[in-house]
């Protein structure tokens, strides 16, 4: 049945709460080492099955909601552990690419569906490639949405250096970015919530074609946009798998 709900609006419980693809919001709990930790996903719209992994690591998946996709495709949107109303890890250390895939692999064995699609932004697109290189019998397409297959530092370097062209390009017009560079190699794990939330706010007009152009349009997304602080802690070593790409084997959209 074609979903009713309006965009952006999704029921608190699901309409059937015995379905794990019913629209709403579903809670399940994970076992992780020693403890048992609650994970939370959201089903909108109809069709095949499509997971979406938000960035990050510790933005909440609210601004991943694609409307547009609900219409032909159910889309179920992993609420990853640390952020929102998905519990915490004990350890903040094991905030690690290979964590989140084992928490996006607990919905995939709930959900009890054999085969989906699987998009991934971001930091998302990091776990939507090691959950296709551990499991491509179960992924029939990803969609790796501003992603990468490897973060290290001379990824990093080059993202510092794309800001500083990005300040040199506006701030004249705009000199609240004039601390942009800086603001993005803030150490997130010294802040809270909120103060993840405001870099991440800070930085987005960064992140979106001609955003002072359409501000009125982007303004909404960037007031309710949220970071979560600790699984910026994570520990692990850089993220490559650039030598694993010939090995996934589903179709790739890369955007």
């Amino acid at each position: 049945m074609k979903h009713t709900h309006r965009p952006g609006v999704l029921p608190r419980t699901p309409e059937d709460p015995s379905a794990p693809l019913s629209p709403g919001t579903h809670t399940i709990t994970v076992p992780h080492g020693h403890a048992r930790v609650e994970l939370r996903y959201h089903v909108a719209g109809s069709g095949p099955v499509c997971l979406a992994h938000s960035g990050g690591p510790g933005i909440g998946w609210e601004y991943l909601r694609m409307p547009g996709l609900e219409d032909s495709l159910t889309m179920v949107y992993v609420e990853p552990v640390g952020t929102g109303d998905s519990g915490r890890l004990p350890d903040p250390r094991d905030y690690t690419v290979a964590t989140y895939a084992h928490f996006l692999h607990a919905v995939v064995q709930h959900l009890n569906v054999p085969r989906f699609a699987l998009l991934g932004h971001s930091h998302g697109g990091f776990v939507a490639q090691r959950y296709a290189l551990d499991h491509p019998a179960q992924v029939t397409a990803l969609v790796l949405y501003d992603t990468s297959p490897v973060a290290d530092e001379e990824f990093w370097s080059a993202a510092v250096t794309a800001m500083e062209r990005f300040v040199r390009r506006h701030v004249e017009d705009h000199p609240e970015v004039a601390d942009y560079a800086a603001t993005l190699t803030t150490r997130l794990g010294l802040l809270d919530d909120d103060g993840a939330t405001a870099v991440l706010r800070t930085l987005m007009p960064a992140y979106l074609y001609d955003y002072w152009g359409r501000e009125a349009e982007f303004a909404p997304a960037r007031r309710t946009l949220r970071m979560y602080a600790a699984p910026s802690l994570g520990e692990e070593p850089p993220f490559d798998v650039r030598d694993e790409l010939p090995l996934l084997t589903p179709p790739a959209l890369v955007l």
